[in-house]
């Protein structure tokens, strides 16, 4: 995706927001608006932007786990799982 290849500046937004809505909905692609030749927001359609924060928040747990294993917080699967079926015991 080039977001450079849907750039709009603010007036084109105010003039043609229901046109903006229709394109971005259709094409699942962001749009980049700019205010005195500066990028200053996108606009994205809902269900992009739900994947991208459904993304997000699965990188930011990798990472997370990634940290504790370089950290040595981490138990080997069969430890993990044998405890796990002394508590099904239980």
């Amino acid at each position: 995706m080039k977001l450079a290849t849907h750039v709009r500046p603010i007036s084109y937004l105010k003039g043609h927001a229901a046109e903006i809505v229709k394109d971005v909905t259709e094409t699942g692609e962001p749009m980049l608006i700019t205010q005195n030749g500066e990028a200053r927001l996108v606009v994205m359609d809902v269900s992009s932007y739900e994947q991208k924060e459904q993304t997000l928040a699965l990188l930011k747990m990798l990472a997370m786990g990634q940290r504790d294993i370089e950290q040595g917080r981490y138990r080997e699967a069969e430890e993990f799982f044998a405890e796990l079926d002394q508590e099904d015991l239980a």
